[in-house]
């Protein structure tokens, strides 16, 4: 009897179940000890071995991840570039580089640019995928740049995903209180305001320190939504 071959082993080798981009807020709002939090929240998450699970029960057991970290308009920074993830060593490689990166900015916040810089992102992979997705995190609502819901609406057109995933404070802003702490909460400001698409949500993450957590529950939750048949 003839073997039957693995559904990826007739696949470009720049195929891949999905494209991501992980953008992480470092605006002012997030402190060092926070920034801190968030890069080994991100580090952990992205080397778990259930997240590697996940991605193997994609159809060609592999995606592509870019991280990059966003302040105030004009204020973004690719920390690490497109790179494939289907091993553990492909895990550990691509978690090195957002380890080791100095932080870049410390700004407003402009969730708009945010989405630009992740549309030109996915525009220059070097990789190919149906699913298209952002996962914004963030601890405050958009005060720079241009308009959020523009931005959004573009992303949308292209058929990407956005995702978002909320940082949760105890203690509002001193100078700003209303940025960490808006009308009905920034849980559902984000879902009013920020994510969209096929499949989107938001999840909450009740501070930094349970932040590699919610990554984690964020991550293998995309990836399996990438191995879902699209919806007409």
């Amino acid at each position: 009897m003839a073997s039957v071959a693995p559904p990826w082993a007739h696949a470009d080798t720049n195929d891949v179940d999905a494209l991501l981009v992980l953008a992480a807020d470092i605006s002012r709002s997030v402190d060092s000890e926070k920034f801190r939090l968030q890069r080994d929240g991100y580090v952990a998450a992205i080397t778990d071995r259930e997240v590697l699970s996940a991605i193997k029960r994609g159809k060609l057991q592999r995606i592509a991840l870019c991280f990059l970290e966003w302040s105030g308009a004009g204020e973004q920074y690719r920390v690490a570039d497109w790179s494939q993830i289907g091993t553990a060593a492909q895990q550990t490689s691509f978690a090195h580089q957002i380890r080791e990166a100095p932080r870049a900015f410390a700004g407003r916040t402009s969730i708009s640019t945010a989405i630009d810089t992740s549309l030109a992102e996915l525009a220059r992979a070097p990789f190919k995928s149906e699913r298209k997705l952002i996962d914004v995190s963030g601890d405050g609502t958009h005060n720079s740049g241009r308009s959020l819901s523009d931005a959004r609406d573009e992303a949308l057109a292209k058929d990407v995903t956005i995702n978002g995933l909320v940082i949760l404070s105890a203690v509002p802003l001193a100078f700003n209180p209303a940025h960490t702490h808006p009308l009905g909460g920034l849980l559902s400001y984000f879902e009013n305001n920020v994510i969209g698409g096929p499949q989107s949500f938001a999840i909450a993450a009740d501070n930094f320190e349970s932040f590699g957590q919610s990554i984690r529950t964020k991550l293998i939750r995309e990836i399996a939504s990438a191995h879902q048949p699209r919806r007409a």
